[in-house]
C-alpha cells in the first residue's frame, strides 16, 4: 500500500465520487472509505482515520479536503490536484448549467411553485444536520455556554466571523491559563490569505466576489452549511444577492452531487454571469488545496495539539449556534402560511425518522408537494 497510485486511477475514483456523491459530507466520506480502504486497499483504516482527523484541523469543506488528502497521500502533488478537481468539477458543471437556466426561467410562476415547497424542506434538512453536530460539539458546560452566547449574538446580527474566532480564541486562552505553559500558544498559528494581483475576468464586482469567497474559504470551520451564514452576511446584507437567491442556491446544492460549496458557482453566476461563477468557484476552493498541501506532512503533530483542539472545539460549537440562528431567520421569511408549515413539519419528521434518507429526495418531495399545494 506504500506504492503510489496512478493518476488515471485517482481520477477515475474521484470522478465517480463527484458524480454519484449525493447526501452531504458524511455520505461523501463514507463513500471514499468504501472506495479507497475496502475496495482498493489503498490505505489502512487507521491511516484513513488520521487523514479524516486532519480535515477537522483546517477551514473548508471536509469531504473536498478529504479527497485532496487522499489524492496527495496516494499520488503526490499531481494526485492532490487531480483528486480535488475530479471531485469538485462534476458538481460545479451541473450547478453552472442549473444557474444558467435559473437566470433564464427562475422567476416564472411555474418554477416558483416548486421553489415554494423547497424552502421549508431545506430548513428541515439543515436542522437534521445540526442535531448530530450539536451533540458532538457540546462536550462540556463551558462549550455549551459558548454556544448559547454565540446563538444570541448571531440572532442580534453580530458578524459570524468575529463570533467564531472570538469563541475559538476564548477557549484557547482558557486552555492556556489552565495549563500555564507558554508552549501551548505555539500550537496555534493564524491562517493567511493568498495574495493574487491579476487574473482573468477581473473587474470591481469580480474582485469583490473573489476576496469574499477567498476569505470564507480560508476561515470557515464546521459544516458546509455554515457557508450560508457567511453568505447571508457578506452578500445578502450588502445587497449583492437576495435571500431568495440564497435559499435557491442551497436547494441547488442539495439537488446536485459533490460538495455543498458548489452552490457558490450558482451564486457567482447570479451576481455576475459566467465570469462571476468562475471567479467565485476558484476562490472558495483554492484555500483547501493550499491548506492540505501545508498540513498533510505535519498532520500528526497538529492533530495531537491540545491547544488547537480546544480552539477547534469552541469554533465547532459556534458554527452550530450560527446555523441555528440562520435557520431561525430563514424560517421567519419562509414559513408564512399553513402550506409551508405543513411542508416544514412533514420534512422534519421524515429527516429525523429516516436518518439515512438522501437529502435530495426530501428536496424533490418538498418541491412536488409545494407545487401541488400552491394550486389549492
Amino acid at each position: 500500500m506504500e506504492d503510489k497510485i496512478s493518476i488515471k486511477e485517482i481520477a477515475k475514483v474521484f470522478g465517480k465520487l463527484g458524480i454519484i456523491g449525493f447526501g452531504g459530507p458524511a455520505a461523501h466520506i463514507a463513500m471514499m472509505r468504501d472506495e479507497v480502504v475496502v475496495k482498493r486497499n489503498w490505505m489502512t483504516e487507521q491511516h484513513f482515520l488520521d487523514l479524516l482527523g486532519a480535515t477537522n484541523l483546517i477551514p473548508g469543506p471536509n469531504s473536498t479536503e478529504m479527497a485532496i488528502h487522499v489524492g496527495y497521500d496516494r499520488g503526490g502533488v499531481k494526485g492532490l490536484f487531480i483528486a480535488g478537481l475530479c471531485f469538485i468539477l462534476p458538481a460545479v458543471f451541473i450547478t453552472g448549467v442549473l444557474a444558467y437556466f435559473y437566470s433564464q426561467y427562475g422567476q416564472l410562476p411555474e418554477v416558483q411553485r416548486f421553489i415554494y415547497g423547497i424552502k421549508p424542506a431545506i430548513i428541515a434538512i439543515i436542522l437534521a444536520a445540526v442535531y448530530p453536530l450539536a451533540r458532538q460539539s457540546v462536550k462540556t458546560l463551558f462549550l455549551g455556554l459558548i454556544g448559547i452566547v454565540v446563538l444570541a449574538a448571531a440572532v442580534f446580527g453580530i458578524n459570524e466571523i468575529f463570533l467564531m474566532f472570538g469563541a475559538g480564541l476564548l477557549a484557547l486562552a482558557l486552555h492556556t491559563v489552565q495549563n500555564r505553559r507558554a508552549g501551548t500558544l505555539q500550537s496555534f498559528a493564524p491562517f493567511t490569505f493568498i495574495q493574487i494581483s491579476q487574473m482573468a475576468f477581473w473587474s470591481p464586482i469580480n474582485a469583490k466576489l473573489f476576496w469574499t469567497f477567498l476569505k470564507i474559504g480560508s476561515i470557515l470551520y464546521g459544516s458546509g452549511y455554515v457557508l450560508f451564514a457567511f453568505l447571508d452576511t457578506e452578500l445578502v446584507a450588502t445587497g449583492l444577492l437576495t435571500r431568495q437567491q440564497l435559499m435557491d442556491a442551497i436547494a441547488v446544492g442539495q439537488f446536485t452531487p459533490g460538495p455543498v460549496f458548489s452552490s457558490v458557482t450558482f451564486i457567482g453566476f447570479q451576481i455576475n454571469g459566467l465570469s462571476g461563477a468562475v471567479i467565485s468557484t476558484v476562490a472558495i476552493f483554492l484555500p483547501s488545496f493550499v491548506f492540505v498541501a501545508m498540513l498533510n506532512p505535519l498532520m500528526r503533530k497538529l492533530r495531537n495539539s491540545k491547544g488547537l483542539s480546544s480552539f477547534l472545539d469552541a469554533v465547532n460549537v459556534a458554527s452550530v449556534a450560527i446555523i441555528v440562528a440562520v435557520c431561525f431567520e430563514m424560517g421567519k421569511e419562509t414559513i408564512t402560511d399553513w402550506r409551508t408549515v405543513l411542508i416544514a413539519v412533514a420534512s422534519i419528521i421524515i429527516v429525523f425518522t429516516f436518518r439515512k434518507i438522501n437529502s435530495a429526495f426530501v428536496v424533490i418531495g418538498g418541491a412536488l408537494v409545494g407545487y401541488l399545494l400552491s394550486m389549492v
